[in-house]
This record gives C-alpha cells, structure tokens and sequence, in this order.
C-alpha cells in the first residue's frame, strides 16, 4: 500500500485491509505517520505527534490498527500530556488514567497516533487557540478549518486520517464537519460515555464522538462507542440493531421539514441556503413528503441561557485547572474573550443558573412538541462556508455577551440540538462557487440516531462527495 491508496480509504476498508493481511497495521501507521508529516506544516492541526508509535489498541477491535487521533478537550488519554488549547497548561498536564471513552476507542482497535487542536477551552467556532497558533482549512488555507474540532476535521479532510475524536457543545463536531466536507454526528445526550471526571459536559449539551469521511465509519464507531458505564447519569436503550445495519437500509416515507433562516436573524449565504434546497429536493423525488416548517422558540432566551450555561460551565473548568496546578488564571494566559467569559461566569449566581436551564427546558419542550408532527428538520449547518481566518477572534477586547452573540450569530443551526439532548449530523452535500465545502443539517426527535443514519446513507448515495478533494491532501 502507497500513500495514495491509504488516503483514499475509509476507516472500514482500512481496518479490511489490515484484517486480510494485505498490509500490516506497522504499515498503516508508519503510513499515517507520513501523512501527518505532509500536511499539518500547511494546517497546524497537530498539538501533540505524530508519535512514534501508536497507543496501545486491542488487536481484536473493529477498527484493529485504523490510524487515529484524540482532540485535546475533555477526553484525555494517560501519559498524554492535555492543555485544552489554553496557555493556563503551560506544555499541558499529565492524566494518570483514561476517560471512558479513551478506552472505548482502544478496546475498537483504534491506533491513537496525535492529539488535535481546539480553541482554548473549546468555546469558538474556529480553532485559533493562541496555545497552537491558527488551524487553517485544507480546502483554503485562508480559511478556518472550524471549531472546536478544528484540528480533527483538518486532519481527515487532507487525507491523513480516516476518521479523529471530536466533542460538541453547541456545534463542535458539526460546524468543522461542514468547513471541512465530512460527516459529523453529534448524537443524543447520554449515548456516548464522558465520564469519569464529567456527568454531564457543559449541563448535558456537551457530547462526544467523531469526525469521518463516510456515513458508514461514523455509524460502526457509535456501534463501538455507545455503552454507559456505573454512575452515568443516563442510560439510553441501545438501537433494535446495530447502528451499521441502518447504511443502506429503506428510512420509510417520512415527514420532513426544511428551514433555511437564521433564528438569530443573522446572514445565511444564499449558496448554503441553496444547498439544503438541493437536498430537500432529492428527498423528495424519493418520495418523502417535504416541507417548509419549523420548532418556534425565543432567540434571546435561548442566547442568554446559553451565554449563562457556558461561562458558569468555563469559570468551572478554569477553576479546577487553577486548583490542579496551582497557576492562576488572568489576562496574561487566558485569551481577552475567554477572560472576559470566565469573569462573567464567576458572577452568575445559582438562580441565574437555574433560570438558564429553565430556558433550556422551554426550547427542548417546543422542539420535542416539533417533533411529534415531523421525523426529521433539514438545515444548513453553518450560515456561510468556512470562514476567513482570524474572522472569529477569541483575543479581540469584546465583552463576554458580545462574544457569545457573535459566535451564535455565525453557527444558528447547531446549537438547538445541544440544548434539547437531540441528534443531529451534518453532511457535506454541497460546494461553493469558491470551492468550499457546505454542510447540510439533518436533526430529528432525542435517540433518532437509527433514522438519522439512514437518510445520511441514501443522501450519501443520492449525492456522492467522495470524489472531491481538498488542495491540501496527503495523496498525489
């Protein structure tokens, strides 16, 4: 196998490969090895490898030997050293164990090879933590490869990964599966492990997985993934079947709603909007009945209990890196918003807190009422394409709900499906006319996980992106 023929292939085929002996799994990784080498100078999406060899794996799992890597938020690996894309780390701290999810991906057979960047703390829409410098897209490299999950997406996108760790709390998996052409699932809260050091991330909108190139990928890794450990805080019913079994399977006729304007107000480019218009239309000739329709809740509440939820949650986070190391936090090691934020967070008292989540409620209550009359809502991810870098300025001297309204205003239709516990993926179904990718939202009711993969695989089938290829890639 030549670097070309390991660029082109999926997680699955890749593992195929692997299992029927036709390349090593030494092979494969001294392989990704080079393709990281490659790329990251042009993307800066690497924190911490390529490694000299890979994190232990089972030899027995899934994905046996498949290249991979871990962003550098929530979850940690031991030994790895994790900074959360914050200089307040110093060269990061040292976790003497795994998260949950860690081992989840070790007993998959996933051949851990880097850690990839985020914003600091995770709290933006691009991932240009001054702790790593910028994390540029490899459609573009003008342009942001999105956040928090920036690095990740960058990585595979360029062909040097098949599929990397991904976390979303308002966006994070989906919004850099958009900038970069992926398939980006956040799926409901409680169906993927965050424990032990977290309950619930981010007051449950917080959630974790990955970013991939093929529907089919995305759903074998829930299928390893996907199991609860003693004292989470939900259990969810596993699927009637396994979630690969959905690729490929009839979704039924179904009642599907499109929306294509910002519940902020704010700017959708009509390229996006013309994208989402191209998939309903697919849906449609298949025969599901399609609509314009959509949840109606209050934006500014809904801003506000955000704004609330992640500043209290980033005071928290900063509160415990300061009790772990000992090092203070203040404007010279904190970005000017993340300062600004985790000031405003200090401030909020609990009947704020318990006002916030009583916001939460409302919305998750008028979208669950949605729900009960549609299967499905189709959106943009984003509102524009991957946006210039520096364009989302996490060190500019803004106030802390100025940022917050900022972020929000870019990234309307993601963080819905935080706050109601939801699933949501996003598809790279369309193309600017600058040849970014855009992505295509599919959300539905709280464990429609099964349905969502379903109409992914068609629309996957319908409207093929495999063939398009980023400027930046590991092959050629």
């Amino acid at each position: 196998m030549n670097l070309d023929e390991y660029a082109a292939l999926d997680a699955t085929a890749l593992a195929a490969a692997i299992a029927s002996g036709e390349v090593t799994a030494e092979e494969v990784a001294a392989l990704a090895v080079e393709a990281v080498g490659k790329v990251n100078p042009e993307l800066n999406a690497v924190a911490d490898g390529p490694f000299e060899r890979p994190l232990d794996y089972s030899p027995d799992g899934r994905f046996a030997g498949v290249p991979f890597a871990i962003k550098d938020l929530v979850l940690h690996a031991a030994g790895v050293p994790t900074r959360m894309g914050t200089r307040l780390l110093g060269k990061g701290v040292v976790p003497p164990e795994d998260t949950h999810l860690m081992e989840r991906f070790r007993a998959a057979g996933l051949a851990t090879l880097a850690v990839t960047t985020t914003p600091e703390l995770g709290f933006n829409g691009n991932s240009e933590a001054l702790a790593y410098g910028s994390t540029r897209n490899p459609w573009n490299t003008g342009h942001s490869a999105g956040g928090s999950s920036g690095g990740s997406a960058a990585l595979v996108a360029a062909g040097a990964l098949p599929i990397a760790h991904a976390n979303d709390g308002g966006g994070s998996i989906r919004v850099p599966a958009a900038c970069n052409g992926l398939v980006g699932l956040k799926p409901s809260r409680g169906r993927v492990p965050a424990g032990p050091d977290f309950a619930d991330p981010l007051y449950g909108m917080g959630v974790e997985l990955a970013v991939s190139r093929t529907v089919r990928d995305t759903a074998a890794l829930l299928d390893e993934v996907a199991v609860s450990y003693p004292g989470d805080p939900y259990v969810l019913a596993p699927p009637a079947r396994p979630w690969l079994d959905e690729v490929g399977a009839d979704p039924g006729r179904l009642r599907i709603a499109v929306h294509t304007e910002s519940w902020a107000g704010s700017y959708v480019d009509p390229e996006v909007a013309s994208a989402v218009e191209a998939a309903a239309e697919v849906l449609e000739a298949a025969g599901h009945h399609v609509e314009r329709a959509t949840p109606v809740f209050e934006w500014e509440p809904f801003l506000h209990a955000n704004h609330v939820l992640w500043c209290g949650f980033l005071a928290g986070a900063v509160a415990g890196i300061e009790e772990m190391t000992g090092v203070a936090a203040s404007p010279e090691n904190l970005e000017r918003t993340s300062w600004a934020c985790v000031e405003y967070g200090r401030s909020v008292s609990g009947m704020e807190l318990t006002a916030a989540l009583g916001a939460m409620n409302v919305v998750s209550r008028a979208a669950g009422r949605f729900f009960t009359g549609y299967d499905l809502l189709l959106t943009p991810t984003t509102n524009t394409p991957a946006l210039p870098l520096g364009r989302l300025d996490a060190n500019a001297d803004l106030a802390a709900a100025d940022w917050t309204r900022q972020l929000f205003d870019a990234c309307t239709f993601t963080p819905l499906f935080n706050q109601t516990g939801a699933p949501a993926i996003s598809l790279p179904l369309g193309q600017s006319s600058r040849g970014l990718p855009i992505g295509v939202q599919l959300g539905g009711p709280v464990c429609s996980e099964s349905l969502l993969l379903r109409v992914a695989a068609f629309l996957e089938e319908a409207m093929p992106w495999a063939d398009r290829r980023p400027a930046v890639h590991a092959a050629g």
